[in-house]
């Protein structure tokens, strides 16, 4: 599933494609993918639309436009990819969006989980997120005051979009264990210290795997490399870089969560 390296190196990639062009029409192909609003409503407000901005919130792809807002959630298994509009939409093309310059915007799904918005009021749906990891707000004290007002496990908070903003599995797993914390670890029981060895971990792997493209393992990304650089996902039976140990899997919340008993002792977090 993309998380926020993934959909922030999408970002990057088509903005100065995408910057300047008109959208000039919208092929719908998968009703499902357009979450508002209608389908008849969609098309019309589209057309015409000039594209001034792509940047990304969270896990939300966003573009905007001359007179709203496009705010696109890959889920599991969505891509984005500009291609030659004479091209024929692909099996499993969910949108496609005619640009000028005879190019198309493409977003591919498999798995048909993924969903698109057109709205005027992108804050309605993006003001219920936390914080941006590389914000200003996301300071230490923050996260240790957050933290210690919620008597959750650490794994599944960590992964509440509400609480802090573009984490999922892979980034969580590898930030808890940098941070030496047990997923299983209730939020209120973390130290000062060990809250401020969390808010750098989260910033550490978040810009290590922007750096390397993100990471290309459960989906349809293309050209990541974080996969190859990972220190406890998806290592299941191998050891640990830092100590030796074998790498744990259990399951945390319905996820399948990867840690070191010899780093991430559950006692000591």
């Amino acid at each position: 599933m993309p998380e926020l390296p993934e959909v922030e190196t999408i970002a990057r990639k088509l903005e100065p494609e995408l910057i300047g062009r008109t959208i000039l029409d919208a092929d719908l192909r998968w009703a499902r993918t357009l979450a508002m609003p209608s389908p008849v409503l969609f098309k019309q407000q589209i057309r015409g639309q000039k594209i001034k901005q792509v940047t990304r919130r969270a896990k939300y792809f966003i573009l905007n436009l001359s007179d709203a807002s496009l705010l696109i959630h890959l889920r599991m298994s969505g891509d984005l990819s500009i291609r030659n509009s004479t091209n024929r939409p692909e099996k499993h093309d969910r949108l496609v969006l005619k640009l000028s310059d005879n190019q198309s915007l493409f977003f591919n799904d498999t798995r048909k989980f993924g969903r698109v918005w057109l709205t005027s009021t992108p804050e309605e749906l993006l003001g219920r997120l936390g914080p941006e990891p590389f914000s200003r707000d996301f300071t230490s004290r923050w996260l240790y005051n957050a933290l210690s007002k919620r008597n959750r496990q650490l794994k599944p908070l960590l992964l509440d979009q509400t609480f802090l903003a573009g984490l999922g599995n892979i980034y969580t797993d590898e930030a808890l264990h940098m941070a030496r914390l047990h997923p299983l670890a209730v939020s209120n029981s973390v130290t000062m210290e060990q809250a401020s060895a969390l808010r750098e971990a989260v910033r550490k792997v978040l810009k290590e795997g922007i750096r390397r493209n993100g990471a290309s393992i459960d989906w349809v990304y293309r050209g990541g490399e974080y996969q190859n650089h990972f220190r406890v996902y998806d290592r299941e039976g191998k050891s640990c870089a830092v100590c030796g140990a074998q790498i744990k899997r259990i399951t945390v919340g319905q996820r399948g969560t990867h840690y070191c008993p010899e780093c991430q002792l559950q006692s000591a977090a």
